[in-house]
């Protein structure tokens, strides 16, 4: 199942990282939106990019993207599309390379389909539910990929710009067991710990939304690891509430959330 929605994800991420590389190398402006989050030419124009080819395609499924008007009729499709064309624009306005394109697909409020490109790599993550976690490289080498199954001496992913206090006493009070912490930018959390590159990392605040999980959440699930909220329940999708209220966790293991 979902492999046309794979098929089509993966080439509109193809295009849509050429979209934001090239404002990223001839310059762009930035606004501040009502939140106080920047938004730039590269996020609405790949917004629509995106969301324009799947439209077309796939004309009877629902959207939910960060930088579209939400329309609440969403909530009553079993298919919605959950796109956040740029992720981590704070990155990306600050040059590290640490930014994301997420686009994922919930079925009946389950995220099914995911594909998670960073551009600045040229590297792609993906996956469809009941078939494995995938990493294509620079050169188009397609690997299988695994979280790692360390349960000590685990290395913990921070956010460059959203660190929270409660994150650091966490982190501070089981630092026998988290070892290493190592600031990454946007989905680039998620798609290392899918990877095995690390175990576990915190989002204790309310301020993501469905666009920042949904994509990297099945990722995440189809390398064996987990995105759970506080109480141990994965997040869920198409919500009238789009804010993932208390944070959640990424995890190589459900024996390391630590809290």
């Amino acid at each position: 199942m979902f492999e046309k929605e794979l098929e089509a994800s993966i080439h509109i991420a193809r295009e849509a990282m050429k979209n934001i590389m090239n404002y990223y190398t001839h310059g762009f402006h930035t606004e501040i939106k009502k939140d106080n989050s920047p938004v730039t030419e590269a996020d609405k124009t790949t917004d629509k990019l995106i969301r324009d080819y799947l439209s077309k395609l796939f004309p009877k499924y629902a959207f939910l993207t960060e930088e579209s008007e939400d329309n609440l009729e969403r909530l009553n499709n079993d298919y919605v599309f959950i796109i956040d064309p740029l992720d981590g624009t704070e990155d990306y306005v600050h040059k590290d390379d640490e930014f994301t394109c997420n686009i994922g697909l919930s079925y009946k409020h389950i995220a099914v389909m995911g594909v998670v490109a960073i551009p600045a790599k040229n590297l792609i993550y993906y996956a469809v539910k009941g078939e494995g976690a995938y990493k294509i490289d620079e050169k188009g080498n397609i690997t299988r990929i695994h979280v790692s199954n360390k349960k000590d001496d685990l290395t913990c992913l921070t956010s460059v710009f959203h660190l929270a206090p409660r994150e650091v006493e966490l982190i501070d009070k089981y630092k026998d067991k988290i070892t290493s912490v190592i600031k990454r930018g946007s989905s680039i959390k998620a798609c290392d710990i899918a990877e095995g590159k690390a175990e576990i990392s915190y989002r204790l605040s309310d301020g993501t939304k469905e666009w920042d999980t949904c994509a990297f959440q099945i990722i995440v699930e189809e390398a064996g690891g987990h995105v759970v909220k506080l109480n141990g329940e994965p997040i869920k999708y198409n919500r009238e509430d789009v804010y993932n209220r208390g944070g959640y966790l990424i995890l190589n293991s459900l024996d390391n959330m630590l809290l």
